[in-house]
């Protein structure tokens, strides 16, 4: 507190006040840059991204999205890879063309680290070429593959009756493009259920939810290194 004593003690205390505040917009002003410098230097680390690209069998149909095996894939990696997040952009009915369409739009948008390509079970069940399906499957790698991620190719596989130069070819595509491209691979995403008439729904097609936790495990067998 400034005491006042007459005219130089009011003098006095003018001065007082004044150096007071001169200190006081040397801090503000110096100060505030280093504060500054110090929160740029330790940045937040961004989360990094893994993305999935699949059809119906990605995308829990007839089923909550929370009880599909993408879903409870992320919710395994929340809890055992912190800095991670998923991004399930998986859609029902989705052909390996649909996919090459949305792919760069997809990778723009989320910037992963980790590309999951599981389509094909709709190219097949419509017995589209299989050069076309394996052209399709091509380009959505080498376009995860030029943005530096990682790539997972997630396989199928037809029943005989489509014949066995369809059924074998349609096989052999995923195996080929993962060799070709340096690619992890899981040949078959419904191993775990296949021969199981009760893991899946009515239509004989889509996995019920008490099944969707072994295609998890199965699938983070070949996820799982990518992570580290």
């Amino acid at each position: 507190m400034f005491r006042y004593s007459g005219r130089y003690g009011a003098g006095r205390a003018r001065m007082q006040w004044a150096s007071g505040l001169v200190v006081l917009l040397f801090v503000a002003l110096f100060a505030r840059p280093v504060v500054a410098q110090t929160a740029q230097s330790a940045p937040a680390k961004a989360a990094r991204t893994l993305l999935v690209m699949g059809d119906s069998l990605s995308a829990a149909y007839g089923l909550s999205p929370a009880q599909g095996w993408v879903a409870l894939t992320a919710d395994r990696i929340g809890k055992t890879r912190p800095g991670w997040r998923v991004v399930n952009a998986s859609i029902s009915g989705e052909t390996t063309a649909g996919g090459a369409a949305r792919i760069e739009a997809e990778l723009q948008r989320h910037k992963p680290a980790v590309v999951v390509i599981a389509l094909g079970a709709n190219d097949g069940l419509r017995g589209l070429p299989l050069a076309q399906t394996r052209a399709n499957l091509e380009k959505m790698i080498k376009a995860a593959q030029a943005r530096k991620a990682k790539v997972l190719l997630v396989g199928m596989r037809m029943p005989p009756n489509y014949g066995p130069d369809y059924t074998r070819g349609f096989e052999q595509n995923y195996s080929v493009l993962a060799k070709q491209y340096g690619t992890a691979l899981l040949p078959f995403l419904l191993e775990p259920i296949a021969l199981d008439r009760n893991a899946y729904q009515a239509d004989n097609l889509h996995p019920v939810a008490s099944a969707q936790p072994k295609l998890r495990d199965h699938v983070w067998k070949a996820l799982e290194p990518l992570l580290r």
